[in-house]
């Protein structure tokens, strides 16, 4: 029976068939990854673009062995929203740290809403709109 074992170990060769998997089961979205002991892939637009990559993100994440949601400070990802998370062993130990990056977090909801206000007020003015004859609830 064909084996693959991912360990703290793993390098950037170890780790990409299953990094490039996730990147086609993700439509194509950026996919990083390293082990605990060495740096690892990058892959995007369906290669590898990076056989040595390591991240400030995925370092965080092998450190503090949690999940993180944010945007880099620096890196190709800079100000881009990523998730990243740790691959850990039996034990609960952090021995990679697999990212991609976060299409949800594209779509600030509060930004979105404050938008949305701001051009209401430009369309309507002080008054409610619509109108309470235009309203949904008018309507039924």
């Amino acid at each position: 029976m064909d084996q693959y074992i991912v360990s703290a170990s793993s390098s950037a060769r170890d780790l990409a068939p299953i990094v490039v998997c996730i990147h086609d089961l993700l439509g194509r979205l950026p996919v990083t990854a390293r082990s605990r002991d060495h740096p690892g892939v990058r892959v995007e637009d369906g290669k590898v673009v990076d056989e040595a990559y390591t991240g400030p993100i995925l370092e965080e994440v092998l450190a503090e062995n949690v999940t993180l949601r944010v945007r880099p400070p620096r890196g190709p990802y800079k100000g881009i929203p990523v998730v990243v998370a740790p691959v850990r062993d039996e034990e609960g130990s952090a021995i990679g740290a697999i990212g991609i990056v976060d299409v949800t977090g594209i779509f600030d909801l509060a930004g979105f809403m404050e938008q949305n206000t701001v051009i209401r007020r430009q369309v309507c003015g002080e008054d409610p709109c619509p109108l309470p004859t235009e309203s949904p609830a008018a309507k039924r």
